[in-house]
């Protein structure tokens, strides 16, 4: 009772992972050879980087896999003591009944450039009794001498049949009923993040029926079908309907300016309007989401928004 969703749910095998089907093989297969090499899983949050690398220490390791896996989150103790005394602690002693032990590390993309250079020695003087497995958001911020020291793995946004088909199972585990459209918000809400998903989902489940108008009420996302009425109004030349509806929706749902410019812009490739005009619409919302970001109003700057929508609809 009462336990979080994204643990209760979190796979516990390669074919409870959805969504990297072409990564999944290849790990199979070297854990098959018990032939692991240091690994780094780069990709957007919530694509099963972290499920992955604990499934891999408890195929390997069964019930000793405590004993022989550290994890630490690089964002937390991102310091090159860390690095000299945890990791390296870890890693240099051998482990009694395996012949290496696994440290995970993750979000290391947020290590400072000093604790990569001293994980980066770490890595080579302890191969024989420790492995890594790192992952990060950007393997850009990863020093190259370690990327080249690891086999990456690049995952990807999970996309919507993978989101549904997990959404799905929860739901059945729950008794749950999710219908299509709900579903539909999820993936819209969560962009791809299972884990931002399964928690939404969790904060809806106060009910048995999850429509779309729950999923839209506690995300941050609007529905995209007002969005598009307002920039049809917009165009149209009804400056005062679509800043009234712009401002109602705002107070309703108690959303930020640079929430509603994101939204915005994610529903302009999917109004009824041509190309060009698109392409003129987008470019308003970066500038009016750099001025947000500047600290401008956000009431004025969103009307400036509506007000060149109202002028590319004229030509």
């Amino acid at each position: 009772m009462g336990e979080i969703w994204t643990e209760k749910y979190r796979p516990k095998e390669f074919s409870d992972l959805k969504g990297q089907e072409d990564i999944i093989p290849k790990i199979q297969a070297l854990i098959e050879k018990k032939n692991l090499p240091h690994l780094m899983f780069a990709g957007p949050a919530g694509t099963g980087k972290s499920s992955l690398s604990l499934v891999i220490v408890k195929k390997m390791y069964g019930d000793k896999w405590h004993e022989n896996y550290l994890e630490l989150n690089a964002s937390d103790e991102r310091g090159i003591d860390v690095i000299r005394q945890k990791v390296k602690d870890f890693a240099r002693t051998k482990s009694l009944s395996e012949d290496f032990k696994i440290i995970f590390l993750d979000e290391a993309d947020a290590l400072t450039r000093e604790a990569q250079q001293a994980l980066r020695r770490t890595m080579e003087n302890f191969t024989k009794t420790c492995r890594f497995i790192l992952s990060c958001n950007y393997s850009s911020k990863i020093i190259e001498p370690i990327q080249s020291r690891c086999v990456v793995f690049r995952f990807r946004q999970l996309d919507e049949n993978a989101m549904a088909d997990i959404v799905k199972n929860i739901a059945r585990a729950e008794g749950l009923n999710v219908d299509d459209k709900a579903i539909k918000a999820l993936y819209t809400a969560c962009d791809g993040d299972c884990r931002r998903a399964i928690n939404l989902l969790q904060a809806v489940s106060n009910t048995k029926d999850i429509t779309e108008e729950k999923i839209y009420s506690v995300s941050r996302t609007v529905n995209p079908s007002e969005l598009k009425e307002i920039i049809s109004l917009a165009l149209a030349g009804n400056f005062i309907s679509a800043r009234d509806r712009l401002l109602d929706l705002m107070l309703k749902q108690s959303l930020s300016g640079l929430d509603l410019i994101k939204n915005i812009q994610k529903t302009i490739p999917s109004i009824n309007a041509d190309e060009k005009s698109k392409v003129k619409l987008i470019e308003k919302c970066g500038e009016i989401e750099f001025r947000l970001v500047e600290g401008s109003d956000e009431f004025v700057q969103l009307e400036a928004l509506l007000a060149s929508f109202v002028l590319v609809g004229k030509h």
